[in-house]
């Protein structure tokens, strides 16, 4: 028997997982692509620079795509030196060209070697793994292991070895790896399971779930998003980050206020 706070979840999972949502959220930057590389980088840097009004995040990866010829996946393999330097202006909010370069510098160094960005997750993960917190610090790991890794760049991605939530990380992951009939999220990733997901626990999220009773943790850290998609695959085993759907839903549309 389903409880209210079942069928409420479910019934803004149905009303915010639709295409009409892509428009409107940074997803609709790497739906502009097909090719599997180009949706990976469209994506990384759409979750990365989700701070923000939506509308703004929007508008700069938009910017980031043209300064990369919309091609992201071309630009990142075979730019030369001087085809970097009309990103030296590029900026959204701390996030700015040192970082920008290291980000770029690395993905160069990673699709040299590998076909596609999943991989970067892999290796510290396994398919029995509870949750991807070890892949997201091997990610980290992997990620800032190049010698001319900027400190500062650090910022931008999370790890739960912080303590960090991991929000922006979380988020991309589910769009790789989370795939239904609806056709928002992608489901291109094959080797890490949507049980396996974390739910990414942004400000609407986290206000939503404690109006729920769904998380009583105050801050909202790495132990913060374990527990509330613990009580999210009570409620789906298999796919508890559906979920997230709905409690962003909830708190854009101010059904609490």
């Amino acid at each position: 028997m389903k409880t209210f706070i079942n069928e409420l979840l479910d019934e803004y999972v149905e009303k915010f997982n639709q295409p009409q949502f892509i428009a409107a959220d940074p997803i609709s930057i790497p739906h502009q692509y097909s090719q599997l590389q180009d949706i990976e980088i469209a994506a990384l840097f759409a979750a990365v620079l989700a701070w923000g009004k939506r509308s703004l995040i929007i508008k700069k990866c938009q910017e980031l795509m043209q300064l990369m010829d919309n091609s992201p996946y071309d630009f990142i393999r075979n730019h030369q030196d001087q085809d970097l330097k009309s990103l030296l202006h590029f900026k959204h909010r701390t996030f700015n060209t040192t970082d920008l370069l290291y980000f770029i510098h690395f993905l160069r160094h990673h699709y040299q070697q590998h076909h596609s960005l999943e991989t970067a997750f892999l290796q510290h993960h396994s398919a029995s793994a509870l949750h991807v917190g070890k892949a997201l610090e091997g990610f980290f790991s992997y990620f800032f292991s190049l010698p001319e890794a900027p400190t500062r760049t650090q910022k931008h991605i999370s790890t739960p070895a912080k303590k960090s939530a991991c929000k922006r990380i979380n988020m991309f992951l589910r769009w790789m790896v989370r795939k239904d009939d609806k056709g928002v999220d992608f489901g291109i990733w094959k080797n890490i399971a949507p049980h396996q997901l974390i739910c990414p626990l942004d400000i609407h999220v986290e206000r939503v779930a404690k109006k729920l009773n769904l998380l009583t943790r105050k801050n909202p850290d790495w132990q913060a998003a374990l527990a509330l998609t613990e009580k999210l695959r009570l409620l789906s085993p298999e796919d508890p980050v559906r979920y997230d759907f709905a409690l962003f839903g909830l708190g854009i549309s101010h059904y609490f206020d």
